[in-house]
């Protein structure tokens, strides 16, 4: 009896996936990171007893890349990396990169085996997800307390002698929290000071904006293509305290820089320009109009010759307010619909675009805390 109720459950998880699949965007949101979350926390399980011969190396993070990045064509996410002759570089050096979703480590599995040997300032609390965490140690992971400012910058300090001695690299979220806010915050001194005490150089790596495919507030995720950039190096040589806020600012304005020219281009690649990537607080521009217009109101039929229809006042008017109201509706804009190409649930090799998605709204101003 119990079997044939697992039966039924099966027969009718595999009938309604496609269906929930391909009709609700919320769906499938949360089942692709479902699928991401379980690829990893699945490789972790496996695994932990390879990394046990090796406990606390940080090449066994290379092992877990090749892995867990079969995600990455199942949830149709491609990474575009340029610049991997910096990040394979054999030299120490102080890795800092926007953070806008967990998504980002999903894109550090596709390219770790560039950066070879490679360790992450993570927070503390994610050592106690099992068996994530416990992986995450094995692999020489550098777990911090941030809440406390004294010992985690202690943590780091004391990571600068493994990472010169073995020529490892230290890659670093300096914003702190994750946010899809389409800017780059304010950066943490942290890494900074880290790099210049041991007179170690900065490698920025900047993500392009990922408001092209995910809204993490309306719960949306399309297809994405993201292009991951790896920047020259920044010396630090003969570099002090005193010039670390210069420092900060001259990483901080190269990365923006980069960040809106990766962004616009995909954008332009995948004709997403003038949708939902605008910053917060400025309104839709003249040019912009028309199509936010043509989304909104349908083609006018010329009327017939028997007869013709005259509307009534007050229509006039509100058609005629709806260029002011468009371009004040800076929460949502309307994606273009285009031709649905969802025929599977693994992007396949023609789906490179993240616009084959049904329409959906998304906000400029999504914030995760």
């Amino acid at each position: 009896m119990i079997s044939s109720y697992a039966e039924l459950f099966l027969v009718c998880a595999v009938i309604l996936l496609p269906i929930f699949y391909e009709t609700s965007s919320k769906f499938r949101y949360y089942f692709k990171f479902f699928v991401y979350y379980a690829v990893v926390i699945l490789n972790s399980f496996l695994l932990i007893p390879v990394f046990l011969f090796r406990p606390c190396n940080v090449r066994n993070l290379v092992l877990a890349g090749k892995f867990c990045r079969l995600a990455s064509p199942i949830i149709s996410i491609k990474w575009e990396v340029r610049g991997a002759e910096h990040m394979s570089a054999d030299r120490a050096m102080i890795l800092v990169a926007n953070h806008q979703s967990s998504l980002d480590i999903l894109g550090m599995f596709d390219f770790w085996h560039l950066m070879d040997k490679c360790t992450v300032i993570a927070k503390r609390e994610l050592f106690y997800a099992w068996p994530f965490g416990l992986a995450a140690w094995l692999s020489g992971l550098i777990f911090i307390d941030r809440r406390h400012a004294e010992r985690a910058q202690s943590a780091m300090n004391d990571s600068t002698k493994m990472l010169i001695e073995k020529r490892t690299k230290l890659w670093v979220f300096p914003e702190g929290t994750r946010r899809t806010t389409n800017e780059i915050h304010p950066f943490k001194k942290g890494a900074f000071h880290v790099a210049v005490r041991s007179q170690l150089p900065i490698l920025p790596i900047v993500y392009s904006s990922y408001h092209t495919f995910l809204d993490d507030r309306q719960k949306v995720m399309n297809p994405g293509h993201v292009i991951v950039t790896a920047l020259p190096p920044i010396e630090t040589t003969g570099l002090t305290v005193d010039d670390i806020p210069a420092l900060i600012e001259r990483t901080r304005a190269a990365m923006i820089e980069t960040f809106k020219a990766s962004t616009k281009e995909v954008e332009n690649r995948f004709n997403l320009s003038g949708h939902a990537m605008h910053h917060p607080g400025k309104e839709a521009t003249m040019a912009e109009t028309p199509r936010t217009l043509a989304s909104v109101v349908p083609p006018r039929t010329p009327p017939s010759s028997a007869t013709s229809i005259k509307p009534p006042k007050e229509t006039s008017r509100s058609l005629a307010s709806l260029p002011l109201e468009a371009s004040n509706c800076r929460d949502h804009l309307l994606l273009d619909a285009g031709t649905r190409k969802m025929g599977s649930l693994i992007g396949g090799a023609n789906d490179a675009s993240p616009i084959k998605e049904p329409t959906a709204y998304r906000r400029k101003d999504v914030q995760r805390d």
